[in-house]
């Protein structure tokens, strides 16, 4: 590359033409709408380095602001590639950090107050001054709600009113005892000598606000500020950014209004939107053109926000086209993570390294079944954001408390029933607590382990509760293999900036997206544009799944996610699930796509076999066919339902992959020990 110094203009060369003019827009207020994969980084970091190589900018006079230290290290790594080293990347907190170490005591005269990164413990101590008995799942949302005031510039006087004018909750605290709590927790605090993450934000913008010398003196440092994911941007940091510009406008703003999803936590993507109302001058570009997706995701993504209030920057993609997207309904949460689990492992097998592929969800609690499923293929698995789900502290207290109860003979015959009483004093209840937060995620982490004592009932009738703890304790040992590479198992938000060659977005049903505690239209379509995120994560294969029931045998009465409307091939404008009839009641199961390239099915022949004519399928038809036989045996003369032997899938499995051991038989997913006991002799027959 040629010497940016030497030949600034070569620094445009690579840059197609929306990116070259955000590049060349070096004077005054700009603003750029830059779509999923439209190269934004590339376009903003060029534009500082040329506007370094042509003498307008002083390096050390920019400074470049973003979200997150790994978006500032690339952003930094970039100017370095381009010939300006010189220029600050950092975070709101990190630069306004810097900049408060070194003024404070200047200001001041004493130190500056201890920096925490948790406030934890500060709040355990302030809710015992208010008479509250909290526990860790109840502190950590109301350090979230702490958070969201303080950067929303609310103070806790003025807590009770605008946390009810908003709708805010906090699960088990009405808004007066959250903003006593809160003035409890800054006076606690002040005693301390500490800081928190926010108050760095909130002495740095009063700093520069009360003493003129100190912002003469920033804003002699920074003449030009870069302000990357700017849909992200708080009040409170918003006001900073104000005080740094100090009445000057010589500001870029980069992001997209499509991909705002952290609302809840104080984002507002108004200071995007509405950028020319406070800058009128202001130059505009859209960066539009796609280079991570194939024509097919990116027609996606364009289609689930055309008409609505999230829609974004129309995306073109440019790279060839790819796989059709493939919209998969399943009969429960197992057969879906079952089935996701057999097209990884067939990605795999054609060459898709595990690196490079992601399955993402809505919440944490929903990595169990996919955990399982992969584990049940030994496909190795690493959990984005958050610890696998046997090793969350909630989970690790509840398999204890039932072991223990198991050991002291406190369980009865009834085995979901002696679950449930046990987990009641872990915290689980009948109805989900209201709202979002970690009291929420803990509730459905629990859940989860009921569902699975259901699931197993269904199974094993005899099964007791230490049957029941050795089934989990199984299932824990497997999903603990040591990791090199995997597959990256994520929540939507957690997966935001990523992006991989296949994505499998799972659990897209109605009341898991949008969730069930999103009320009214705002919040809705933050779920949708939490869906759109997902969806722009994929570069080539992109799979989107939900499920009729929670386990095998349930009531199925779930419908697809009202965003998948219109978007499904086969929808003419219906919203049913696959095999629920919109009543809710079963109707016969008509596969819609091949399960083994994803492309429509019309032939009536092709959708009773679920595969086009022309794919081979993935495992042996006529053995599969005898084990169904078999099945429906044995399920008449144990009086039980078909399923409750086996399931579909699992029979599918045991077909593809053909067990010649009771070890190998166990290894496949949906055959425990005592399926193995039960039938294993007569499946290993009818493979042999």
């Amino acid at each position: 590359m040629p010497d940016p110094l030497s030949d600034p203009g070569a620094l445009l060369d690579a840059l197609d033409p929306e990116q070259r003019r955000v590049a060349e827009a070096l004077r005054g207020p700009v603003r750029v709408l830059a779509g999923a994969g439209t190269g934004k980084t590339r376009a903003i970091t060029h534009r500082i380095a040329y506007g370094v190589a042509t003498g307008v900018y002083a390096p050390t006079e920019v400074l470049a602001v973003t979200f997150t230290t790994r978006a500032a290290g690339e952003m930094r790594g970039r100017l370095r590639g381009l010939g300006a080293p010189g220029v600050q990347a950092r975070t709101f907190h990190s630069a306004a950090l810097r900049q408060l170490r070194y003024f404070w005591p200047q200001v001041h005269g004493t130190d500056l107050p201890t920096l925490t990164e948790s406030k934890l413990s500060m709040l355990a101590l302030a809710s015992r001054h208010c008479r509250l008995r909290l526990d860790q799942a109840g502190l950590r949302d109301l350090a979230s709600e702490v958070e969201w005031a303080k950067v929303s510039n609310v103070t806790p006087a003025d807590y009770e009113r605008v946390a009810t004018r908003a709708g805010r909750s906090v699960t088990g605290q009405d808004a007066a005892s959250v903003g006593r709590l809160f003035a409890a927790y800054e006076e606690v605090k002040r005693d301390q000598g500490r800081m928190d993450m926010e108050d760095v934000l909130l002495l740095t913008a009063a700093t520069l606000d009360a003493d003129e010398r100190v912002a003469a003196r920033v804003r002699s440092q920074y003449k030009w500020f870069v302000v990357d994911e700017f849909q992200d941007v708080s009040p409170l940091q918003a006001a900073l950014l104000r005080l740094w510009l100090g009445g000057r406008d010589e500001i870029c703003v980069v992001g997209d209004p499509a991909q705002t999803i952290y609302s809840f936590a104080g984002a507002d993507a108004d200071y995007l939107r509405h950028f020319t109302r406070e800058h009128p001058a202001a130059t505009t570009v859209e960066l539009v053109r796609n280079y991570r997706s194939t024509p097919e995701v990116v027609a996606s993504a364009n289609r689930l926000l055309t008409g609505t209030a999230s829609k974004g920057v129309e995306l073109a993609a440019q790279r060839p086209s790819g796989p059709a997207v493939t919209w998969t309904g399943h009969a429960d949460e197992v057969a879906e993570a079952t089935a996701v689990a057999e097209q990884v492992h067939r990605l795999h097998a054609a060459g898709t390294p595990l690196r490079e592929i992601a399955v993402l969800f809505r919440i944490n609690a929903q990595s169990e079944q996919m955990e399982e499923a992969l584990a049940a293929r030994s496909i190795a698995y690493v959990v984005r954001g958050a610890a696998r789900f046997f090793d969350r502290a909630e989970v690790r207290q509840a398999v204890m408390l039932l072991r223990g109860s198991a050991r002291a003979g406190e369980a009865g015959s009834d085995l979901v029933a002696d679950t449930r009483a046990t987990l009641t004093g872990a915290g689980w209840s009948e109805e989900p607590p209201e709202g979002r937060g970690q009291v929420r995620d803990r509730w459905e982490s629990l859940q989860a382990l009921v569902d699975q004592a259901v699931e197993h009932a269904a199974t094993h009738p005899d099964a007791t509760l230490g049957d029941f703890v050795d089934e989990l304790d199984r299932r824990a040992a497997e999903q603990h293999a040591p990791v090199a590479e995997g597959v990256t198992l994520s929540t939507f938000h957690a997966a935001k900036g990523l992006e991989w060659d296949a994505v499998f977005l799972t659990g897209v049903q109605e009341g898991t997206l949008p969730i069930t505690y999103a009320e009214g239209p705002v919040a809705v379509e933050e779920e949708r544009r939490l869906l759109y995120v997902g969806i722009t994560r994929a570069r080539r294969d992109l799979a989107v799944s939900w499920s009729a029931a929670r386990n095998p045998g349930g009531r199925q009465s779930r419908r697809p996610s009202r965003f998948l409307d219109g978007l499904r091939p086969a929808d003419a404008g219906g919203s049913s699930a696959a095999g629920v009839a919109p009543g809710g009641r079963k109707r016969a199961r008509k596969a819609q796509h091949c399960r083994e390239c994803g492309r429509p099915l019309s032939a009536p022949a092709e959708r009773k076999t679920g595969r086009c004519e022309n794919c081979p399928a993935s495992y042996d038809e006529a053995l599969f066919e005898r084990l169904r036989e078999w099945r429906v045996g044995r399920a008449g003369e144990e009086k039980v339902p078909a399923y409750v032997v086996f399931t579909d899938a699992t029979l599918q499995l045991i077909a593809e992959m053909r067990p010649d051991s009771p070890e190998a038989l166990l290894r496949i997913s949906g055959v425990g020990r005592a399926k193995l006991e039960r039938y294993g002799e007569d499946v290993l027959g009818l493979v042999g």
